[in-house]
């Protein structure tokens, strides 16, 4: 079994905000996927099965999660599911917001630090573990003067751009799932997404 976990802010009120770029992901996912989401108490859950893609190969299951408490809590929800579900950390991908990547491109990262960011943080802190991988969804940097909060809690000003940007991350985890994160790494992290959109 492998999990999706899009990390954001509950409530109407951040829907739409930077922060919650990693809900939007996995939204995505659920939708194409044709899933729903179920209540736990920590999280909104959706489950289906995603082929490998290799020849011969059975679907395996995999969790889509979006917790559901706020950022610098996101550790609660994955220590319920790493509790509830056969799942090691190892195979958790978390999808978040990154300030010091442009808007327009996504990283993979193996492991490592939060870099900064509470919702890592807290996963870091709830487990004790730092060895899980990551796809980071480029938002920028906040104007000179504005503070930081403010802007990872301010909605994208992008457009349509946000929905290209959102599908492309959705395809890209669901490639790191499938065909392992080497793939994935070497698909995407050069890419800018916007110029492709602006060369064909």
């Amino acid at each position: 079994m492998k999990c999706l976990i899009g990390l954001g802010n509950p409530g109407k009120r951040y829907a739409f905000t930077r922060h919650n770029v990693g809900y939007m992901v996995i939204d995505r996912i659920v939708q194409e996927l044709g899933l729903k989401y179920t209540e736990t108490r920590f999280s909104s859950i959706a489950s289906g099965k995603v082929s490998s893609g290799l020849e011969d190969a059975e679907p395996f299951q995999v969790l889509l999660v979006k917790p559901a408490v706020y950022m610098n809590r996101s550790g609660v929800a994955v220590a319920e599911i790493l509790e509830d579900f056969p799942i090691l950390i190892q195979d958790i991908l978390v999808i978040h917001d990154d300030m010091d990547i442009p808007f327009g491109r996504i990283r993979f990262k193996r492991k490592g630090s939060s870099g900064g960011h509470r919702g890592v943080q807290s996963i870091i802190d709830l487990t004790g573990q730092s060895d899980f991988p990551r796809l980071k969804v480029g938002i920028g940097r906040p104007e000179p003067g504005m503070d930081p909060a403010e802007h990872v809690l301010g909605e994208f000003d992008e457009g349509d751009l946000l929905s290209e940007v959102v599908e492309t991350a959705a395809c890209a985890a669901i490639m790191c799932l499938t065909s392992g994160p080497d793939r994935a790494m070497n698909r995407y992290n050069r890419e800018s997404i916007i110029e492709e959109i602006e060369n064909k």
